[in-house]
């Protein structure tokens, strides 16, 4: 659940697993949307998704950052990402999910097996070398919180309480930065807010379609 999505009369997820930069991401995702669309993204979502309003906001209606950041990775992130990538070209890209899942769902959700297994399909579908484009891509992204004060179409800001990876704390700081963003923290969530609690997400997103 790492992609941007656009919608206008019906919901596209766009590919973003065949480049390695988040610039070369968005520049495809615009290639085929519709001229004027709304847009949303979750955690590599939320980077591309970003670097549309840098490229072309005019075309975005609305918008809606899941569970990211508009921060460049941290030292420790991207020793952290570093060492998934080095697993990786080791040839233990199984080991990479595993080894993510405490910072990808709630806790309490660590021995939910449908939701377990939802994840770990997820990532075996991206695959190892996709795996290692979306690394490489999220680690060349631009530090992009000065640029959130020049995104002036209705926006909603939406993480889960609990996400580990993504604090709600960036997510207060990007609602900070939007004028009249709508900032949303669900209860009992992690990382993988559309996963864990759909339901919430889904009434989020309703009213910031509606708006």
């Amino acid at each position: 659940m790492t992609d941007a999505l656009a919608v206008e009369a019906a919901a596209v997820v766009a590919d973003l697993t065949l480049d390695d930069s988040v610039a070369d991401m968005a520049a495809r995702v615009l290639e085929w949307a519709p001229p004027r669309f709304a847009l949303a993204g979750l955690s590599m979502g939320g980077y591309v998704a970003q670097e549309i309003m840098r490229q072309a906001p005019e075309r975005v209606t609305r918008l809606a950052l899941l569970d990211t950041s508009a921060r460049e990775d941290s030292d420790e992130q991207r020793r952290r990402r570093g060492g998934l990538i080095a697993l990786a070209r080791q040839g233990r890209f199984k080991g990479v999910t595993p080894r993510l899942l405490p910072l990808l769902v709630h806790p309490d959700r660590l021995e939910d097996a449908e939701l377990v297994g939802l994840v770990m399909g997820m990532a075996e579908r991206v695959g190892r070398d996709a795996f290692l484009r979306q690394q490489t891509a999220i680690l060349g992204r631009p530090d992009g919180i000065a640029d959130l004060s020049r995104i002036d179409c209705p926006a909603l800001i939406l993480c889960g309480r609990q996400d580990a990876l993504t604090a709600p704390a960036l997510h207060e700081e990007m609602a900070f930065h939007m004028r009249g963003a709508t900032l949303v923290q669900i209860d009992d969530c992690g990382h993988l807010s559309s996963l864990e609690r759909p339901e919430a997400v889904v009434a989020a997103m309703r009213a910031w379609l509606a708006a």
